[in-house]
């Protein structure tokens, strides 16, 4: 691999891990944020949501855009919103002003997320791509993972906005990188945006994830919560039926007739469902039944990052001479396995009993990540040229922020119904972690059992060929 490809899949790789460090970073810094801003749990969990979904909804469109005006320009267009609106989350006087920040956040996020494995793309021939995504994939992964131990060195330290102060002078470092040795790259046939489908698609996914948020406050029952599940419905029928008329959907139908390109869906939003969004909830355990700071909750949460780091490479290597299907399927059943580890849990448990889910999941993470960037690529050479590659990212990108979002409302349904049922506040996040764990486990255990037969015969030679 040539000197300039190292410095693209830096700089690109570099890029996507912080839009996706500031998916979890703010997990231990959620109760300094609380604290501060006088915020309920439901305007915390925004915080978290509105990153994502912004995120996912808007994922695509960026996609077509970037494939007509230019992938580079997109990718630096969204290290420039994305510092602007870090600047007002850094400075937001109130929960409000935050939330929406992070919403606007995502946008640039979505910007540089839909163009990275394009401009990968094109970087890299056949011959090294896989290699390329793989450690693409396994960086994101890292990212992720690593946002709890950033999140509480920065609280403990400046404090809960240099959490988002540190995103300016990293992104523009970034932007500059870019210019300087990311070439520019656009699909020759572009297809038209898709407007109606993407406003759909983001009413539907918000009113959703409202109805969720609220359930517990309000009850399943209340007019708020019914009308905004039934809008959720109704909105995803109208997206259906505008994808299968417009010219140029954001969201083909016809991707979804390739038995691996639906696997690896499902592969990734099971994934982000069942694993990411407990960071979360074991920040809130760790913190406020065993009295860690940030930091401390940070580093307990490290050993699946350390484990994720070990593994990851070795995955890479080998996720050439396995079938796709070994390793994606292997990752969600290890999931499945550290939600039931995590399980140990008790009321007068030490933090020690979280370390074997830990591993577990490290290892998950580790083995999924690398083989779910070569998954796509592998199942979409078929279907669509490599100029096209940024519709495919966009939308595995979007399941895996779906997944987050909807597991961030959905698990918190249960954990909030399980504290507010309990005789004390430790004995309810304790049952509140157990429900939400039970509830992973057979989210990661259906992906497995729904995408076995749709991965069958997916290699990474397809991606070559």
């Amino acid at each position: 691999m040539t000197r300039a490809q190292w410095q693209v899949l830096t700089t690109v790789s570099a890029g996507t891990a912080l839009l996706l460090l500031d998916v979890t970073v703010v997990n231990v810094a959620l109760p300094a944020i609380a604290g501060d801003l006088d915020a309920d749990f439901a305007q915390v969990q925004w915080v978290i949501d509105a990153y994502a979904l912004t995120l996912a909804t808007t994922l695509l469109t960026a996609g077509v855009l970037a494939d007509r005006l230019g992938r580079r320009r997109v990718f630096v267009w969204g290290l420039l919103a994305f510092v602007a609106t870090s600047v007002v989350c850094a400075l937001a006087p109130d929960a409000t002003t935050l939330d929406l920040a992070r919403g606007a956040q995502g946008i640039g996020a979505a910007a540089m997320f839909a163009t990275s494995l394009p401009l990968l793309a094109d970087a890299f021939g056949p011959e090294r791509r896989g290699f390329a995504l793989a450690v693409w994939g396994a960086v994101t992964g890292a990212a992720l993972a690593l946002g709890p131990v950033v999140g509480g060195l920065l609280v403990d330290g400046p404090g809960w906005r240099w959490v988002f102060w540190l995103n300016v002078p990293v992104g523009l470092l970034l932007v500059r990188a870019t210019l300087r040795v990311v070439a520019e790259s656009r699909d020759p046939r572009p297809r038209r945006p898709d407007l109606p489908g993407m406003v759909l698609f983001g009413a539907a996914a918000f009113a959703l994830t409202l109805g969720l948020v609220r359930a517990h406050a309000d009850g399943w029952g209340a007019p708020t919560v019914v009308g905004a599940l039934l809008a959720a419905g109704a909105l995803a029928v109208l997206f259906v039926l505008a994808e299968r008329r417009h010219p140029d959907p954001m969201l083909p139908p016809a991707l979804f007739r390739v038995p691996a390109f639906t696997g690896t869906l499902v592969v990734a939003f099971a994934q982000s469902l069942a694993l990411y969004p407990l960071f979360l909830y074991l920040a809130i355990y760790l913190q406020d039944v065993l009295g860690h700071g940030p930091t401390g909750t940070g580093l307990r949460l490290l050993p699946l990052t350390l484990v994720l780091f070990a593994v990851a490479p070795l995955s890479g290597r080998l996720t050439g001479r396995l079938p796709l299907r070994v390793p994606l399927e292997a990752g969600l059943l290890l999931i499945a396995l550290a939600q039931l580890l995590l399980r140990a849990v008790e009321p007068g448990s030490g933090w020690e009993v979280l370390l074997p889910g830990l591993v577990v999941g490290g290892l998950a993470i580790g083995v999924i990540s690398p083989a779910l960037a070569a998954a796509l690529a592998a199942a979409m050479v078929a279907v669509l040229p490599p100029e096209r590659a940024g519709l495919a990212s966009g939308v595995t990108n979007t399941f895996r922020q779906l997944g987050i979002a909807t597991g961030i409302a959905a698990l918190g349904v249960l954990f909030s119904d399980r504290v507010a049922g309990a005789p004390d506040p430790a004995t309810g996040v304790v049952d509140g972690l157990d429900a939400i764990f039970l509830a992973a486990t057979v989210v990661a255990l259906a992906g497995a059992a729904l995408a076995w037969p749709l991965l069958r015969g997916l290699r990474v030679s397809a991606a070559s060929a």
